[in-house]
């Protein structure tokens, strides 16, 4: 019988798992070792690679580097209710779509320590590329000291802050913002109102600290003084940043017997609460009492008569907070900081005021 030569005995090609196991730690560690990203021990690394030479392992394809943008964005929002904060969001997951990231929304009711869980939360995980906070907040050195360190613990896993809606944190903190010209709309607004021969424009405004409210009573004040007119601290009267908050502002208003033409509301929900407010005292929009509101819901263009108010560009928000958060601008670039324009939207809920119209009593 011819002798037959035995086929070679085929080895298969040895993988991290062995690399892993002659280096003598884990195969996430070999990895790692592997990815000049992340912070490896060089003797660990000096081991990983001394294996990889000793089995012959073909280094085919590493792990994604992590200043490359990963592949989850979140967004932390007190609520998705209010229409502004939800076409937000739809302008987040949009943009995260189409960059091929997935998008999470962490609803936080306006609860601090429930917002703290979600930072804990989203402060250990390794696969988030941004985390997107919406909304104003009350600008505090509690709040500022807060954000800095969640700024900073995102930043230290290749994460963004990227705030929409607030202003920047203190100079060398890694966050980057994206915010409304909130003062320039409330300017438009007011000088509209002003330039239509109005005098007394009542205003009611969110709370006091929010830095929506400071920007926005920045524009009001600023109107009158390039206008040259007087502003009367009585006409400015801070309530909830709802319709229930416009509704009672405005009764205030009424019960107190001040003297107004017009009304200036912070947002549209709130220019719905006065509207009611002043049909139950019988005064009619814009007959009697000129009404403009800020932010261009849809329900604006519902009302009747439809409210003048001022647009922001919400979805456009969300949008240009993930692109923010995808381009990664260097510090000192000029590109941490963006601000959206707003415009004014004229509807008929304002009308000239008539020389021989008498303010509302």
């Amino acid at each position: 019988m011819d002798d037959i030569e035995a086929e070679p005995t085929r080895r298969s090609a040895p993988t991290l798992r062995d690399v892993a196991r002659r280096a003598e730690v884990s195969v996430a560690t070999a990895s790692r070792a592997l990815t000049s990203d992340y912070p490896v021990a060089e003797s660990t690394r000096a081991r990983v690679l001394r294996a990889v030479e000793d089995l012959n392992y073909a280094v085919t394809s590493r792990p994604p580097k992590r200043n490359q943008a990963a592949s989850h964005i979140a967004m932390v929002v007190s609520d998705v209710v209010s229409p502004l904060r939800s076409h937000v969001a739809t302008g987040v997951a949009e943009a995260a779509g189409d960059a091929g990231r997935l998008c999470s929304v962490y609803i936080t009711g306006g609860d601090l320590q429930r917002e703290e869980q979600v930072f804990a939360r989203l402060e250990e995980q390794d696969d988030l590329d941004a985390v997107i906070l919406v909304g104003g907040v009350e600008l505090t050195d509690a709040y500022e000291q807060r954000m800095s360190a969640h700024a900073r613990a995102l930043h230290a896993r290749g994460a963004q802050l990227v705030l929409c809606g607030r202003p920047p944190l203190p100079a060398g903190v890694p966050a980057l913002v994206v915010e409304y010209d909130n003062r320039g709309g409330a300017y438009a607004a007011t000088s509209h109102l002003l330039s239509l021969g109005h005098r007394r424009i009542l205003t009611l405004t969110g709370p006091e600290r929010s830095t929506t409210t400071i920007g926005r009573m920045a524009g009001y004040r600023s109107a009158h003084e390039d206008f040259g007119v007087e502003l009367d601290p009585s006409l400015v009267i801070p309530c909830r940043a709802d319709r229930s908050g416009g509704y009672q502002g405005c009764r205030q208003a009424l019960a107190d017997r001040l003297e107004f033409t017009a009304i200036f509301t912070h947002n549209d929900v709130m220019a719905s609460g006065a509207l009611a407010a002043l049909r139950e005292s019988g005064l009619t929009v814009p007959g009697d009492i000129s009404l403009v509101g800020y932010d261009n819901i849809p329900v604006a263009q519902e009302l009747s008569p439809p409210l003048t108010t001022v647009y922001m560009p919400h979805e456009e928000m969300g949008k240009a907070a993930v692109r923010l958060a995808l381009e990664r601008p260097e510090p000192g670039s000029g590109r941490e900081r963006q601000l959206l324009g707003t415009h004014i939207v004229i509807r008929a809920s304002v009308r000239p005021l008539p020389a021989s119209h008498h303010p509302a009593q």
